[in-house]
């Protein structure tokens, strides 16, 4: 077992290899609120990234254990996102997240996803999760060339000192190249062991993009698979420090969400699996999304898997 490591983005600033997601066990007001909690339990367990999003909902609370941890602003590595409603509104909504994490800039702010929404209320979107998928438009503009380009102001000015994607494929990334001036420094997108993604990673690393796995451990199937349990008795180890060594291993960042004190511990302790054992949890690959996955109409957040390049 070794400690994390960090990695090197194409800005030179270094990213801790394993970071907390800061997405809410709930999408509600409470479920948001008693977020702060095991986030300060993950930094005082030692994780300095925190990964949150504008519409998580948890920017506030990612910015309160900050304060109340005590740990100097500039030890930790603060991700957030702008969401696919807010291109129209790239200044204001990059404003309101600094306001909501009460911080004077952002390590790394994502462009979350390639298509661009629009509700009723304009900037402000829904509050629940199923008013948000019956009320969403999907509209052309501004283009995600447009929404970049938005993006690379606010990098300029040094409040977001770098700036990425997420949920981008090979094909949407060609089509940012077309007019980008600025190379992502990251591409967020989900990956485990069921969806390897390899050609992807090695895509991101030819251009010198991080690649960031969220839902990293693939959920309890991927845990539950007989490769990893045995990799894990192997290893004396648990199946999601496999994973995320395995992540690891491929010069992966790794963002495992967890409430539980233990394993927020557990996932910064990690085995170093050897050649023979990485390419073992890669060939499990089915090319099969466990979360962001098409629903029985062929589409997720209105678009088709040809539109993302799936």
């Amino acid at each position: 077992m070794a400690a994390i490591p960090s990695m090197k983005l194409n800005t030179g600033a270094l990213i801790p290899a394993i970071g907390l997601g800061a997405a809410p066990g709930e999408f509600t007001p409470q479920g948001v609120a008693e977020s702060e909690k095991w986030f300060l339990t993950a930094i005082k367990a030692g994780y300095r990234h925190l990964d949150t999003a504008y519409i998580y909902g948890t920017e506030s609370a990612v910015g309160g254990a900050l304060r109340t941890s005590g740990v100097p602003r500039e030890e930790i590595f603060v991700t957030t996102k702008l969401p696919w409603h807010h291109p129209k509104y790239v200044a204001r909504s990059f404003d309101e997240s600094l306001r909501n994490l009460g911080l004077k800039y952002i390590d790394l702010y994502l462009l979350h996803f390639p298509q661009v929404a629009e509700y009723p209320g304009g900037y402000d979107a829904p509050s629940d999760v199923v008013e948000i998928m019956t009320q969403m438009k999907i509209v052309d503009k501004p283009t995600l060339n447009e929404t970049w380009a938005e993006l690379e102001k606010i990098h300029a000015d040094g409040r977001a000192r770098a700036i990425g994607v997420s949920n981008f494929s090979i094909k949407t990334l060609e089509q940012l190249f077309k007019t980008a001036k600025i190379v992502p420094a990251v591409n967020q997108v989900e990956m485990h062991p069921y969806l390897a993604q390899t050609e992807l990673l090695e895509y991101c690393r030819k251009k010198g993009i991080m690649v960031t796995a969220y839902s990293p451990s693939g959920r309890e199937a991927v845990r539950n698979d007989p490769t990893i349990v045995a990799l894990a008795e192997k290893y004396k180890a648990t199946p999601t420090q496999i994973i995320l060594a395995w992540h690891l291993a491929r010069g992966v960042v790794a963002i495992p969400k967890s409430a539980d004190s233990q394993r927020q511990k557990e996932n910064l302790v990690l085995p170093a699996l050897s050649a023979e054992d990485v390419a073992l949890v890669t060939g499990l690959d089915r090319n099969e999304r466990v979360v962001n996955k098409l629903g029985a109409d062929g589409t997720l957040y209105g678009w088709t898997a040809d539109q993302y390049g799936w």
